[in-house]
């Protein structure tokens, strides 16, 4: 049997088969043929050789309605990346006592590290903050971090607040007419949205690039060193690179959703997958940073079975292993006033699937003490829906 031409190679008896087809329709001549006929010698002909001159300005006439449909898309892009441009800043910190170095092996006398990356301006009950990444900054004072701004300035961070173990750090800053990102919502962001990310990225300040939103929820990634355990990120394969750390990951409202941390890379370049924290969980811990110095933790008020497995959740009535099993309950918590049992297992809070033990203590870490959470339990071979009011985890320790 002959071997089908490659798709990459021409096969040079194309013409003489699109002849023969017309020759064939022609020697037939219904009117279906016929045009058929017609429409394969003429694309035989437009083919290898040049159009008339009146087919190229057909041409063009159509080449100019297409474009300007996708003109008016590209509009939302280039005025979303004018009016966060001033609000973004690149970041250089004198990072030579900072505690990591601690736990990088290395010989002789520690040596001065610059780190660099990009941070995003907000303003928060009428103060100025710059929102960046903690292992852009970690160990550096205040006066070793230069912030420079999109119209050339430099300033000083007046105050700087850290939390390692979600990577956030908020640095509050002052000068005349700075310009302030507006803050969006990362909940309500869908897998397929797309999103600008704005950064430095090699030292190259305020660049802009382009993607969507690829998933949601990653957590569980291997971090190095960095002591980043909470996490919830946004996946984006708008490209990131070393330099875009810090910076925010922008809606087509022209919010910033997120601040971007990571890549995942073996070049150490982009390759399409970009780590960014949701700007609620970030707002979340910002808040309570400058508000008291500390992030304070939500509490429920259950001890959980770290050994459910499947053999227990399909004892329990369920498909496969899933959520978080409920082992005791504390006296006088919030578990208890919202009637949580043992063995009950938590399967979802709010619109969150709850895949394990650690995940539901992780999404307690990022909830707002206070607030009320609708449960989604397992009990007695059936879901059931409950609420709870979290409390502080201080008040009950």
């Amino acid at each position: 049997m002959p071997r089908p031409a490659s798709p990459t190679r021409r096969n040079p008896l194309a013409p003489l088969i699109l002849f023969g087809l017309a020759l064939s329709c022609l020697a037939n001549p219904t009117p279906s043929r016929v045009a058929l006929a017609q429409s394969a010698i003429q694309a035989a002909m437009e083919r290898r050789g040049p159009v008339s001159a009146d087919k190229r300005a057909e041409l063009y006439e159509q080449l100019r309605s297409q474009a300007e449909v996708l003109q008016a898309q590209a509009a939302i892009v280039k005025t979303v990346a004018k009016l966060l441009g001033p609000t973004v800043v690149h970041i250089e910190a004198d990072v030579t006592d900072r505690t990591a170095l601690q736990h990088a092996p290395q010989y002789g006398r520690a040596r001065q590290v610059e780190e660099a990356g990009s941070g995003v301006l907000v303003q928060l009950n009428d103060d100025d903050y710059v929102l960046t990444n903690r292992h852009l900054i970690a160990g550096a004072k205040p006066e070793g971090i230069n912030v420079h701004l999109a119209d050339g300035r430099e300033i000083h961070p007046e105050r700087v607040w850290e939390d390692v173990e979600t990577d956030v750090a908020v640095m509050a800053v002052s000068a005349p007419n700075l310009v302030a990102a507006p803050i969006g919502d990362s909940d309500a962001m869908e897998i397929g949205d797309f999103v600008l990310a704005v950064g430095s990225p090699f030292g190259l300040s305020y660049s802009v690039t382009y993607g969507i939103v690829s998933a949601k929820g990653r957590r569980g990634l291997e971090l190095g060193k960095s002591g980043v355990r909470l996490q919830n990120f946004l996946q984006t394969d708008a490209a990131i690179n070393p330099g875009n750390s810090g910076g925010p990951l922008i809606n087509l409202r022209g919010e910033v959703i997120g601040i971007n941390t990571a890549i995942a890379s073996n070049s150490g370049g982009s390759e399409g997958i970009g780590f960014a924290i949701p700007v609620n969980m970030f707002m979340l811990v910002a808040r309570q940073l400058i508000q008291s110095g500390e992030v304070n933790c939500a509490f429920l008020g259950v001890n959980l079975d770290n050994n459910f497995d499947a053999a227990q959740a399909a004892q329990a009535g369920l498909p496969r292993t899933m959520g978080a099993r409920v082992a005791s309950i504390w006296p006088d918590s919030p578990a208890s006033e919202a009637t949580l049992q043992p063995n009950d297992v938590v399967l979802r809070i709010g619109d969150v699937l709850i895949e394990d033990d650690a995940h539901l203590v992780d999404m307690m870490h990022l909830t707002e003490i206070g607030k009320e959470l609708p449960l989604v339990i397992w009990r007695d071979g059936k879901e059931s829906q409950l609420k709870i009011t979290v409390g502080d985890w201080d008040d009950f320790h």
